[in-house]
């Protein structure tokens, strides 16, 4: 359980364009959208994406090496590619969770070698792996969240810790909303967010997305801060935030995925905890808490990195992992 730096330049893994694309349907209303890059016949390894809400992209491969592993990228219901977006019926966690074992034997994947989920990723990487620990032989989380409202809300439930960090932004996210809605701003978003006036939605989520960007990286990061100015992604990114976290709160309850029953069931699959040490979207106490909990894991603390997976310590220990549990 080492803490690493690293500022230095990280030389990553480089796929060829996918070899195989396409749109699973999963039920009456939702097509899944996935793609694979890598060896054909190589350790099968899917990769799951953060928000929700988020979406995968060809960048996201750079952390296997496609000599050795299949890499399944998958754009959860109703996010990124997945038909039709924005869809928010029939779209749950547990839905997510299917539509993995649903994919999983579409490709004919027996058993994967690793899943790897950072942020929201991590909460679907343990959520699927408790159900289907047979499934599974490795688990990478990296940005670890387990849904709880301490880790939502903040430890008294009421700002996130990251606001005492941010308290710039963290006012600039409050003012937006009418004084009388600022003491619960969270509903208040959403009605906005959801909003048929697309104009209310689309600045009501550029104001949300803009509050978790710019605390997430312990240094600016202009790309990130780019983002803000894709209203397609902005919008999908905040409604899916909104509604799966804080307004169901991923329909589990709250530690759900902490109990000892439920952490009993994976506590015989290796893997690995990849967390920053200044992560202010997901606190570090909840990587400790998993890693305490499942006997073996390896917990790595990045000593210069927030919460973002691009961050040059963060990769580089994930890309490190991955060439580890490789050889399983």
């Amino acid at each position: 359980m080492a803490q690493q730096s690293s500022s230095q330049p990280v030389t990553v893994y480089k796929h060829e364009p996918a070899y195989d694309s396409g749109h699973l349907k999963v039920d009456s209303i939702h097509e899944v959208y996935y793609e694979q890059y890598g060896k054909k016949d190589g350790l099968p390894v899917i990769f799951l994406h953060g928000g929700p809400g988020g979406s995968t992209s060809p960048d996201n491969t750079k952390f296997f090496d496609p000599a050795v592993y299949r890499v399944v990228l998958m754009d959860q219901r109703g996010a990124g590619k997945s038909r039709p977006r924005n869809e928010l019926k029939d779209n749950t966690t547990h839905h997510l969770s299917d539509d993995i074992e649903r994919l999983r034997e579409h490709l004919g994947i027996a058993k994967w070698h690793m899943v790897f989920g950072g942020s929201w990723g991590s909460t679907l990487g343990l959520f699927y792996t408790q159900a289907h620990p047979e499934r599974v032989s490795s688990l990478v989380l990296r940005g670890v969240f387990t849904v709880r409202r301490s880790e939502l809300l903040g430890a008294g439930g009421g700002i996130p810790a990251a606001a005492l960090f941010y308290p710039q932004e963290w006012e600039r996210f409050i003012e937006y909303l009418p004084e009388s809605e600022r003491g619960d701003p969270y509903p208040a978003y959403y009605a906005r967010i959801t909003s048929k006036d697309r104009a209310i939605s689309i600045l009501a989520s550029r104001e949300w997305n803009a509050w978790e960007i710019f605390s997430s990286t312990l240094l600016p990061d202009a790309e990130n801060i780019a983002r803000l100015e894709d209203d397609e992604w902005g919008l999908s990114h905040a409604l899916f935030e909104a509604h799966f976290l804080f307004q169901h709160g991923a329909w589990m309850e709250d530690g759900e995925l902490l109990r000892p029953a439920n952490m009993e069931k994976i506590q015989d699959i290796p893997g690995a905890i990849v967390q920053g040490r200044y992560d202010m979207v997901c606190p570090p106490v909840t990587a400790w808490s998993v890693h305490k909990a499942w006997p073996k894991s390896e917990l790595h603390w990045i000593g210069d990195a927030g919460h973002s997976a691009n961050e040059p310590g963060t990769t580089a220990k994930l890309i490190e992992v991955c060439d580890k549990l490789a050889k399983l």
